[in-house]
């Protein structure tokens, strides 16, 4: 590679992770700063299908993901009294269905990626982005820690609401809002818990869902449907109050799901939003991943996006040597 820069690529998660992972191969400095104390592990289940699934090829880790799988088998749709309505088995669907051959969790995802990367990128931990002065020659972007550091490319993969998205291209997203509000955890596993993804609908718009995972416990989903009205935002004890208020009646699990709620320690709260830009760079900073085009768990290629977005980026760069000309987008409106 003729031309090394000096990279920093907020969020170290899957999208994060990917590009510190390419970029630092084709030689460049490359930093990942991540707010959180330490590399989150946790999460629930995502699939990845298609060309995401060619970049784990890529990155020689495809066996290695197949292996950490959920051993998730199918999807059944279940009826107030636990029977079944429905049922997809993902052997009768070629792992084309809603439970893809690649199903693994968020967490395993990114350390299986985060492990090789730390070979190629320094990773820290506990610090992030709290401004970003960008001129000619790159940026300057200062840290909560007080560090201040010149980078030539910033590359920001916070997820859907990134704060660092947010200071540099502020109030650019226009979010298309899902009406759909949804709490994620992790509760103990059941005795008569299975290898499949069961999924309860009642009245109200309301949900719940339980996966299996290759950790001995169970990944809790309940959603709502309605319109946000900015629960996303609040304590999560009052969250924690609404859902049991909200749930208390709707059958099936709700019981166990909510008592084991109580105790969780990966409780995620969202009212789901897709992120629409209308650019991905500003100067020297780029987004990936689902800072730039979340399109929410309903679309479920959130991982594959993430994978193949990193992957591209990389590949840009390399094709293009200086920082402008790698970012310049080609192809359609976003």
């Amino acid at each position: 590679m003729a031309i090394s820069h000096k990279i920093l690529v907020t969020g170290a998660s899957i999208a994060g992770n990917a590009a510190a992972y390419w970029l630092g191969r084709q030689g460049h400095d490359v930093t990942v700063v991540e707010r959180a104390p330490a590399f989150r592990d946790g999460g629930q289940n995502i699939d990845v299908r298609g060309v995401g699934r060619e970049v784990i090829r890529r990155m020689g880790l495809e066996d290695q993901a197949l292996r950490q799988g959920t051993g998730e088998e199918g999807t059944v749709w279940i009826k107030a009294d636990g029977t079944p309505a429905a049922c997809f088995l993902a052997s009768q669907l070629d792992g084309d269905g809603p439970t893809a051959e690649m199903e693994i969790l968020r967490g395993d995802l990114a350390r299986l990626i985060y492990e090789p990367a730390q070979d190629y990128a320094t990773f820290r931990f506990g610090d992030h982005v709290c401004a970003v002065d960008e001129d000619s020659d790159g940026a300057t972007v200062h840290f909560e820690s007080g560090a201040r550091e010149r980078y030539d490319l910033v590359i920001v993969a916070e997820g859907v609401g990134s704060a660092t998205r947010e200071l540099v291209f502020r109030e650019e997203n226009d979010p298309r809002w899902m009406d759909l509000t949804t709490a994620y955890f992790t509760i103990p596993r059941a005795a008569d818990d299975d290898r499949m993804w069961r999924w309860y609908h009642t009245i109200g718009g309301r949900s719940i869902s339980l996966r299996p995972d290759r950790h001995g416990t169970a990944r809790a989903t309940l959603s709502v449907q309605m319109k946000a009205h900015g629960e996303e935002d609040w304590p999560v004890e009052r969250q924690k109050a609404w859902l049991r208020e909200t749930f208390a009646d709707a059958g099936w699990q709700a019981t166990r799901v909510l008592a084991g709620m109580e105790s969780t320690d990966d409780f995620y709260f969202d009212a789901l939003r897709q992120v629409r830009m209308p650019r991905w760079s500003n100067g020297c900073v780029v987004l990936t991943g689902d800072a730039a085009w979340a399109v929410t768990p309903l679309g479920g290629i959130g991982a594959t996006l993430a994978l193949t977005g990193a992957y591209v980026l990389a590949g840009e760069l390399a094709r293009h040597g200086d920082i402008g000309s790698a970012l310049e987008f080609r192809g359609p409106a976003p």
